[in-house]
């Protein structure tokens, strides 16, 4: 369902009013939900694993997953129960119009952050980052060396101009089923050719040994579990869209890549593993097989892109413009938010050069608030009455979980901030 309160399916109508819309496909359905759900959370699910441990982090995932189906299946029924097809709407029955435009602004806050993310994994494929004092460089200055074309401000804005906008300017979402087709084949790739890489460097005794649980040596080491936490809670936030089937594949894609990559780098893993992917094989084919899995998620995030802007730009619309006629019929409007998205996501890309703290303030507000706390609020306010004690329960203890370990994780962020300052 749409997280845009007032948009009442998940397309925006055309101008054609004699021929019906094509119904979408459940398949279809199925890539557009992937889609969202990986988005960039699989760059650094193998960071988790650094800072969880192999264990831990496999319960965190599953227990993420069933925690995110419940409240999936509290929306649902809610919708269903009620007048509206969006979230919005659902809480806008439950809590007001002040419930509504809560919903609106974390989706909001929430896609834009994760479109900013898209841009900087992007950048750091085509034009490497400086990272924990190391430098990196992108496939293009591999390829032909460092010039100002290949820079990271120039790659990515022929990106936006040359392929980002040509996708984003559809007006239904149901028109990206093939892109989102095709970027699920390309994770899907990404994940295999890594845990080939994973699996060949564990023949030949090249890998490192996962540690299996965290490493507790101080006060500070057990706060920074929590820290990990937001990052797996964003990479499953997905409740614009939701269709279990999804949740299952990206759960096991979210495992895999996880931990191969984590038995490829170790402690070595960058935030953004890509990154990681930039070192010599020592072999053409290693090389090969590193451009490609770089390449081909770097794709991946650019056939995202427009799923997750079209979720956006339709919640901008409703925030800005309530009373405005449909944004597919108004060029205008239409063009202009498109525009300010790209440019606003662009500079920030340009300005901000770490994903983690990214993934971790949106983990533990935004992202939290729509994947947990709002559909508990759902269950326990009850409007139509239709909630079980079980029911109840769940609600409270997914927001009493949520609530404590994003204020843990955000306490631990500032603090780690302070520290750092200091020294």
């Amino acid at each position: 369902m749409s997280p845009a309160a007032g948009v009442k399916v998940p397309l925006l109508p055309g101008s054609s009013k004699s021929a019906p819309a094509k119904p979408p496909s459940v398949s279809g359905a199925v890539f557009n939900v992937s889609t969202s759900i990986i988005g960039a959370g699989i760059m650094s699910i193998p960071a988790t694993l650094k800072v969880l441990g192999v264990v831990p982090a496999f319960v965190m995932i599953v227990v993420i997953a069933w925690l995110a189906d419940i409240s999936v299946e509290f929306l649902m029924r809610y919708t269903h129960a009620g007048d509206t097809t969006t979230y919005a709407g659902v809480m806008r029955e439950s809590f007001g119009r002040v419930g509504s435009i809560l919903v609106q602004i974390c989706v909001m806050i929430t896609n834009l952050g994760c479109l900013i993310i898209f841009l900087i994994i992007i950048g750091d494929v085509l034009s490497g980052n400086q990272l924990e004092g190391s430098v990196h460089l992108g496939v293009l200055q591999q390829w032909f060396g460092i010039h100002w074309w290949n820079t990271r401000a120039f790659a990515l804005l022929f990106t936006l101009i040359f392929v980002l906008l040509p996708l984003v300017v559809f007006k239904r979402v149901e028109s990206l089923r093939y892109s989102s087709a095709i970027s699920v084949f390309l994770a899907v790739v990404f994940v295999g050719i890594s845990s080939v890489m994973a699996i060949m460097a564990l023949l030949e005794g090249k890998t490192n040994s996962p540690r299996m649980v965290p490493e507790l040596d101080n006060k500070a080491a057990f706060f920074d579990l929590f820290t990990a936490v937001p990052v797996i809670v964003t990479a499953f936030t997905f409740h614009f869209n939701a269709v279990r089937i999804s949740m299952v594949l990206c759960a096991a894609i979210y495992f895999a890549i996880g931990l191969f990559g984590y038995l490829l780098f170790g402690d070595s893993i960058m935030a953004d593993i890509l990154v990681n992917f930039d070192q010599n094989s020592g072999s053409t084919i290693g090389s090969v097989l590193n451009d490609i899995v770089r390449l081909s998620y770097a794709l991946h995030l650019m056939l995202v892109f427009p799923l997750l802007n079209f979720s956006l730009r339709a919640n901008m619309d409703e925030f800005l413009f309530p009373i405005k006629t449909l944004l597919a019929k108004d060029n205008t409007r239409f063009w202009s938010l498109t525009l300010v998205i790209l440019a606003f996501c662009y500079l920030a890309a340009i300005a901000i050069p770490n994903i983690w703290y990214f993934f971790q303030f949106m983990g533990s507000t935004s992202a939290v608030s729509l994947a947990f706390i709002f559909p508990g609020a759902i269950a326990l306010r009850d409007a139509w009455g239709i909630s079980t004690a079980r029911d109840r329960i769940l609600a409270a203890v997914m927001i009493v979980l949520a609530v404590v370990t994003s204020t843990i994780a955000i306490s631990s962020n500032i603090y780690s901030l302070i520290t750092e300052n200091q020294s």
